[in-house]
């Protein structure tokens, strides 16, 4: 099969991957907000981290013993579209608490999340059969997913959905084209059948042997403590911009009614940074761009603690988008790329899985309850806007991701390279 066909597959498949999520990942806070959740905000961001604790280690060992990983991206695209789409008839029906919307949601991103792992397990199979290198090869491809997480964002935005349920059905849309596409990928391999395994392989805790590698150990132990920021500004990023609207001096101002356009300016950087990776990891290796992403996180935050949406003010706000790309990129992409050069190939889809429940897991659900407790300290729902000290939220998370970076850079080693 021609590789530049290939390279088309798997750049539809990433596209619609992160489509899914754009619908609604970065507006439903603001649509929380609007019909008085907002104090639960971070409980919906928080279980995306739950069920990434124990889904994508599952769904990984089932692609990688039993069925194909293409064909468990599309029976998970199915599930996450059946609930998305009854998460958004059950709002419209004006079914707004938290009882009653939460479960159902919980429902589809458990089946969502782990399409993450096994998306690039797709991507890396199909790539390794083709002869390409992966490093060089998956970031370009990569960064169709983060296009389509933007045109996904605009048009939720430019539709008037960014407050309204709509922006599930829109979610549910991309799910169902990407279940029936998902069909029709390269076929990715199982373990072979009849093979003996011991205890921990007929369980598929295989991938969890890379604790026992030191240097392994603390990378992915850093990736949970990073992982703490991924989801804090989804959730909080729009409401805090829509908020500006109960300012006078603000109010009108054309980033406070379309937070999604400027927050997409962050996945707008991706695109730019997803092609700096190889470069980067070849020529500073993994401790230098993850040191990288963490000091980027700490300019994210702390660009939104002083920035506003009127100019200049707005301007800050901008280089908060900008340097986005640089944190998300640096960690995300370049980690799936490290952990897939360490692991065995045949633990590429459990190894996946582990790195998932580090970051978007376990990190993330600490990340989003922690900072939905300093946001619920700060800030109160009022008239379905959030508003309070904002600058103090955004400080608190810029001074925990310096911290971060300084212990990584005092405890992480990279592996020595002997040169004869």
């Amino acid at each position: 099969m021609n590789n530049n066909f290939i390279k088309a597959r798997l750049i539809a498949m990433n596209f619609l991957e992160f489509a899914v999520w754009g619908a609604y990942l970065i507006s439903m806070g603001t649509f929380l907000a609007g019909v008085g959740m907002g104090a639960h905000i971070g409980w919906f961001y928080t279980v995306q981290g739950l069920v990434s604790i124990f889904m994508p280690a599952i769904v990984g060992i089932v692609a990688d013993r039993w069925i194909p990983a293409q064909r468990m991206l599309s029976l998970c695209h199915f599930v996450a579209a059946i609930s998305m789409i009854a998460v958004g008839v059950l709002a419209a029906l004006g079914h707004h608490n938290f009882s009653t919307l939460f479960p159902v949601y919980t429902l589809s991103v458990a089946a969502y999340m782990p399409t993450l792992a096994l998306t690039n397990s797709v991507s890396y199979n199909a790539l390794d059969r083709a002869g390409l290198d992966t490093v060089k090869a998956f970031p370009p491809i990569r960064i169709f997913g983060t296009i389509g997480f933007i045109i996904s964002m605009w048009i939720v935005d430019l539709s008037g959905w960014q407050s309204t349920e709509i922006q599930f059905f829109v979610s549910a849309a991309w799910s169902l084209l990407l279940a029936a596409y998902a069909l029709t990928l390269p076929s990715c391999p199982t373990a072979p059948k009849g093979e003996r395994k011991d205890l921990v392989q007929a369980l598929g805790l295989d991938a969890f042997r890379l604790f026992g590698q030191r240097r392994m150990a603390l990378f992915f132990i850093f990736s949970m403590l990073l992982g703490v920021s991924l989801q804090i500004t989804n959730g909080y990023a729009n409401p805090f911009i829509t908020s500006f609207g109960v300012d006078a001096a603000y109010k009108g101002e054309f980033f406070v009614d379309h937070a999604n356009l400027l927050i997409s300016l962050s996945q707008i950087s991706e695109t730019f940074c997803i092609l700096l990776i190889p470069f980067f990891l070849r020529r500073f290796g993994i401790k230098t761009v993850m040191l990288i992403a963490m000091f980027a996180w700490v300019l994210r935050f702390g660009f939104f603690s002083v920035g506003n949406p009127a100019f200049p003010g707005v301007t800050l706000f901008i280089l908060s988008m900008i340097v986005y790309g640089v944190a998300f990129d640096f960690f995300n992409v370049s980690g799936s790329l490290f952990v897939d050069k360490e692991a065995d190939p045949a633990l590429r889809s459990s190894a996946q899985g582990l790195f998932m429940l580090m970051t978007n897991g376990i990190g993330a659900s600490v990340g989003t309850l922690g900072a939905q407790w300093v946001v619920n300290c700060y800030v109160s729902n009022e008239g379905g806007v959030m508003v309070g000290n904002w600058s103090t939220v955004w400080g608190i998370f810029a001074v925990y991701a310096l911290l971060v970076a300084v212990a990584f850079l005092i405890i992480f080693r990279e592996k020595k390279v002997v040169k004869s």
